[in-house]
């Protein structure tokens, strides 16, 4: 059976992206290389993080949590973003709750994006199987591009907070088995990509037998580069929502 072709996705179409991310490093796991591309042309960019990430490594919690920020606030600056936002969900219990819609649905409406980003809610996704804070705010986040489009859900939002829904054009799948996009990241904007993931340098050292994040990023973006037929992609599965 043919494969579908991947299409160039039409950056024409967005000045303003929120990336919804459950950790730290969830973005620059290849997306910060799109990224890159998109703030270089002065695109906004702003990351929303779930969860700060402080069960993510073998220290106490109240240590990890800070250390991560920190260096995901580099990670930002590797690629232009100065928007970053991480709330107080529970690392590695993170649950899709309306309580999670809601807070994805205020960011939406606050931040008003063309596009939202986020990760693959299958269990079964690009990397093998995916990790269950991964899938609640995928699945949460899905569902949340909705609810700041709806009027009757989340009124709150609304009458208390000053924040009419807002209807976004584009939801971009990372890490979904069936990509339709893609985003042409060769050169400068691989590079800046790479640089991000090497922000974290304390969480990476805490992972035995991680690849470097340059021999990582390269090889990841050189294999969806052959689809859409350049030498270095990032790959999305693409609603156009209106």
């Amino acid at each position: 059976m043919t494969q579908p072709r991947i299409e160039l996705l039409p950056e024409e179409d967005f000045q303003r992206v929120l990336c919804v991310v459950a950790h730290p490093d969830d973005v620059e796991y290849g997306t910060s290389a799109a990224i890159a591309k998109w703030t270089a042309s002065g695109v906004e960019v702003a990351y929303l993080l779930l969860t700060a990430g402080e069960a993510g490594m073998q220290r106490p919690p109240e240590v990890t949590g800070p250390l991560r920020a920190a260096e995901q606030r580099a990670a930002c600056a590797a690629v232009g973003v100065g928007d970053l936002t991480i709330l107080d969900h529970p690392d590695g219990m993170l649950v899709y709750s309306l309580d999670l819609r809601r807070d994805i649905a205020r960011a939406i409406r606050r931040f008003r994006p063309e596009v939202v980003v986020c990760g693959s809610w299958d269990v079964d996704f690009v990397a093998g199987l995916n990790q269950a804070d991964h899938r609640a705010a995928g699945l949460a986040c899905a569902d949340a591009v909705r609810d700041a489009d709806n009027t009757w859900v989340f009124p709150e939002l609304a009458a208390s907070e000053g924040l009419p829904k807002w209807g976004t054009t584009w939801l971009l799948v990372s890490g979904d088995n069936r990509p339709t996009h893609g985003v042409d990241v060769t050169g400068e904007p691989l590079e800046a990509g790479i640089a991000s993931l090497e922000a974290h340098a304390g969480y990476l050292a805490d992972l035995t037998g991680h690849p470097s994040p340059r021999d990582l990023i390269t090889g990841m973006t050189a294999g969806q580069g052959q689809a859409l037929g350049v030498p270095n992609a990032v790959l999305f599965r693409a609603y156009k929502l209106r």
